[in-house]
This record gives structure tokens, C-alpha cells and sequence, in this order.
């Protein structure tokens, strides 16, 4: 079986009878033991329940599949968020959440849990805990994170599709780093029930990192149904996302911003350069492009008030985990980035937080009128640098918040939109001089996730990704 298969191309596999679910399984588990000890993307292997499991009769039934070691939690798999806290007490999990629950009635076969930053704290993916995932593009580099090592199992081959999470870039970050189709939904479109409903009150949100758009089309349209009792509810889609693939999105009015918002730097050339070129892009295909965007963006405000809330997730985090483990965490507990954020939390008081909170919705409003003024989609590099060699982050001792200095040009054009709740996606269409994937980002008005998926898919025919593969890719699909 050819490993460049993306996920529904496996399950037609499947249904057809060619092969077997026991069939995909076990050549996923082949991949993973020829790569991972390379990638260092898989930390947790399930092989074994995998192999027992008997698929359910879903849209991906036999499809094999990887879980991100974060949130995504399934009753007695071992569950450590890249704390080495948790890996020290073993620690399982004790229930399902409802999204594992809805990847498995899907017919998803779980081979492992991925590995990712402590609390999911950094753009890249080097824990203490378990040590560094590497790019299959380039091992010396992040394959990005918090999602890194689900991006670098899929990029790799080792899986055609992975979940991820975003709470400022992290579905995207690693979609651009390791070349692969990355959304992140609506705020309210994928419930994080049943033990959570506003993480970070509402900057996370769920999904997969995949290496097709229609890929990423099934899984949103199979998780998009949430419990009663969401503390957000997205805009019900009009029809099924699986519909939006190939039908014409008309002409759409674009704004292309290429500039850091802030003004605080410049971005790299290469990111530059994928922006523009989708832009050009866009326009042969019939779209309106103009240098455009929410003024609200450059509010030097912005990246203060968001930092009020994820210091405070922070430390919300590790009393979360004092709790539930029954052991008070401290300062030697965790990596000193980690502290030193929760440190920064409990330095805010409540009025402080929910003045944050409430700036925060302000800027949503003011940017939404943008939209609503005659835009439709919002034209973006991913990130503002191509992938960062590994070890880019590490922290300072004298300094110990230095690595969110380096991770603030990655994750600026990404994080405004977990503010805002609007769904974003990032493209592979492009690729650095020095062979990096470069991905570009475009956002559109809070539920609009089909029309994402309409252009990403008339990108996708434009300007196909599916042979582009890395150096270390599994199989004799490898690329030249």
C-alpha cells in the first residue's frame, strides 16, 4: 500500500476489500518501528490494542490513526500532556473524552499518542519529558508544535492522519512546518466535553493535522455535532463540509497582509514570498486580492491581554493536575518555562483576567466588521519564519521566559484568531530554498468553515501536494 494515501483513500481500501483493517494496522506499525526512532514521534505505542481492536463501521473504519498526548484522553491509555510530572506517576487516563469517543466511532484504529510540548506550551516539540520530535523535511529542525509529533507520524508517512490542537497556532504551526493541510475550526465547533467546555476561555480548539483537504473535510463534519450543554455552539454548516469540496466559491474578495501585526518585526523573506505567491494564485483562479486587513490587529494591546490568559491557563493547568493527581506540583516539578508562566498567572488578579477576557471579545467585534464590511477570507503567511532548528527555544536560566520571545514571531499571524474563535487554515504551498515547507494561512468569519474548505480545495486542484513527500518518508515513496 502505497503510504501517500491520505485517509480516504485507506478506507476505500477497506470497503472495497482490497484490504483488511488488520491490514492497514499492521503496516502502520512497521512504519512507526522503522521511523520513530528518527522522528521520536510516537511516545505512547497502543500496537497492541490496536491490533485487537474491532474497528467500528465508520467513514474511516480501519484507518490507523494517532492521538496527540494532550486533551484528547482515552480511559487507561497513558496520558502525560509532555509533563514529566505525569510520566513519573505512570499516569492513565480514567475516562474518554468525547472526542476520542467520536475518532473511534469513526473507525479510527489509535497505533499511539504523540508526542508534544509540556502543557502545550511552545511552538516547537522538546519536551523534557520525552525529548525531541524531529522534521521529517530536515531532522535538525521542529516539525513545529504543540502538535509536532502528530504533524512529523503524518508527514512521515507513518499514519495519513493525525489529531492536533490549537490554542494559538498549534494545529497550524506544525501544518506549515511539516507540509500538511492544518484547521482549526470555529470557537464551539468541536466540543472538548466531557471534562472541559472553555479552556483558556476559549482560545483551544480541536482537530487533526492531515495531508489532504478533503481529509480534514470528513473528520470536521464527523465531530461537528457537540453535547448539550456546549458553553459555545458554532453556526450550523448549510450543508455537509464533505459537500463543499469542488464546488465554485465564486469570486471572493481577499486581503492579503504579509506584516507582522504589531509592527514589532519584519516577516522572513521565504514567508513572504508563499503569501504573495498564493495571492497570485488566487487571482487566476478569478479572486480579488488587496493588501487588506482588520486594523484591530495591530493593537499593541493584543499581545499583553493574550498573555494575561495563557499565563493564567497556565497555572490553572497545574492546580488542574495538583488535583486531580492528588500532589501538590512545585517549581522542580516542571520545566522553568512552565513555572515561570504560571508564576506570571497567579501574579493577575480576577478583575485583571476578565478584563482581558473582555478586550479580547471587543477586538473579536471590531475585527468581524471587517468581514462584514465585503471581505470573505483574510490572505496570511502561517508563520512569520520558516522552521527554527531544534533547540531554537531552550530556555534561559537568567531568563526563563525567553523561549515566548522566540515563539512570538511563529505564532503572530496564527494566535489573533484563537482570540477571535474564526476558523483559520494553513496550505503547504510552498517550499524554501532550503526545501522547508512553508505554509500560508487563510482565516475567514467566525463559522465558516465550508468556505474555507471550498478554496482550500480549489488550491488543492490548483496546486497539488499530495506527491510532494520528505527525505524521511516511509516506504520507496521517498522523494528524490
Amino acid at each position: 500500500m502505497d503510504p501517500r494515501l491520505d485517509a480516504t483513500g485507506q478506507a476505500e481500501l477497506v470497503r472495497s476489500g482490497e484490504v483488511s483493517p488488520r491490514e492497514l494496522v499492521l503496516a502502520a506499525i512497521d512504519r512507526v518501528e522503522a521511523l520513530n526512532g528518527e522522528l521520536n514521534a510516537v511516545i505512547h505505542p497502543l500496537f497492541e490494542k490496536a491490533l485487537e481492536a474491532e474497528p467500528a463501521d465508520g467513514p474511516f473504519r480501519g484507518v490507523p490513526f494517532v492521538v496527540k498526548d494532550l486533551a484528547c484522553h482515552v480511559e487507561g491509555e497513558p496520558y502525560h500532556e509532555g509533563m514529566g510530572f505525569l510520566k513519573r506517576l505512570g499516569w492513565t487516563a480514567k475516562d474518554d473524552s468525547w472526542l476520542a469517543r467520536r475518532f473511534r466511532a469513526a473507525g479510527f484504529v489509535t497505533i499511539g499518542r504523540t508526542n508534544t510540548p509540556e502543557l502545550g506550551i511552545l511552538p516547537t516539540t522538546e519536551p523534557d519529558a520525552y525529548g525531541p520530535s524531529r522534521n521529517p523535511w530536515d531532522p535538525g529542525h521542529t516539525p513545529g508544535g504543540s502538535s509536532g509529533g502528530s504533524a512529523a507520524a503524518v508527514a512521515s508517512g507513518m499514519v495519513p492522519i493525525g489529531h492536533a490542537n490549537d490554542g494559538g497556532g498549534s494545529i497550524r504551526i506544525p501544518a506549515s512546518h511539516c507540509g500538511l493541510v492544518g484547521l482549526k475550526p470555529s470557537r464551539g465547533r468541536v466540543s472538548q466535553a466531557p471534562d472541559f467546555g472553555d479552556v483558556m476561555s476559549g482560545l483551544t480548539q480541536e482537530l487533526v493535522v492531515s495531508r489532504s483537504v478533503r481529509d480534514t473535510a470528513a473528520v470536521l463534519e464527523w465531530v461537528s455535532d457537540p453535547p448539550p450543554g456546549e458553553p459555545y455552539v458554532a453556526p450550523d454548516r448549510a450543508r455537509s463540509y464533505e459537500e463543499e469540496l469542488g464546488a465554485d466559491p465564486g469570486r471572493l474578495r481577499v486581503g492579503l497582509l504579509t506584516k507582522p501585526p504589531g509592527g514589532q518585526f519584519d516577516a522572513h523573506p521565504e514567508c513572504v514570498t508563499a503569501a504573495q505567491e498564493a495571492a497570485k494564485l488566487l487571482e487566476s483562479l478569478g479572486h480579488g486580492v488587496e493588501e487588506a486587513y482588520p486594523a484591530e490587529l495591530d493593537d499593541e494591546e493584543y499581545i499583553p491581554n493574550f498573555l494575561v490568559r495563557w499565563s493564567g491557563g497556565v497555572d490553572w493547568n497545574l492546580r488542574y493536575w495538583s488535583a486531580q493527581t492528588g500532589q501538590e506540583i512545585g517549581e522542580a516539578d516542571v520545566e522553568p518555562l512552565t513555572w515561570a508562566l504560571a508564576e506570571m498567572g497567579r501574579g493577575y488578579n480576577a478583575g485583571e483576567y476578565l478584563r482581558a477576557v473582555e478586550y479580547a471579545q471587543i477586538v473579536t467585534r471590531r475585527a468581524a466588521e471587517w468581514w462584514a464590511s465585503g471581505y470573505d477570507l483574510l490572505l496570511t503567511p502561517t508563520l512569520a519564519l520558516p522552521p527554527l532548528p531544534l533547540g531554537s527555544y531552550k530556555a534561559d536560566p537568567e531568563n526563563p521566559l525567553m523561549p515566548i520571545v522566540t515563539a512570538t514571531p511563529v505564532a503572530v499571524f496564527t494566535a489573533g484568531f484563537n482570540a477571535t474563535g474564526q476558523p483559520a487554515i494553513s496550505l503547504p504551498l510552498h517550499t524554501s530554498v532550503e526545501g522547508l515547507p512553508i505554509g500560508v494561512q487563510l482565516v475567514a468569519a467566525y463559522g465558516r468553515e465550508d468556505l474555507l474548505l471550498r478554496v482550500a480545495s480549489q488550491l488543492e486542484e490548483a496546486a497539488p501536494w499530495a506527491e510532494r513527500t520528505p527525505p524521511i518518508f516511509a516506504g520507496a515513496a521517498a522523494a528524490d
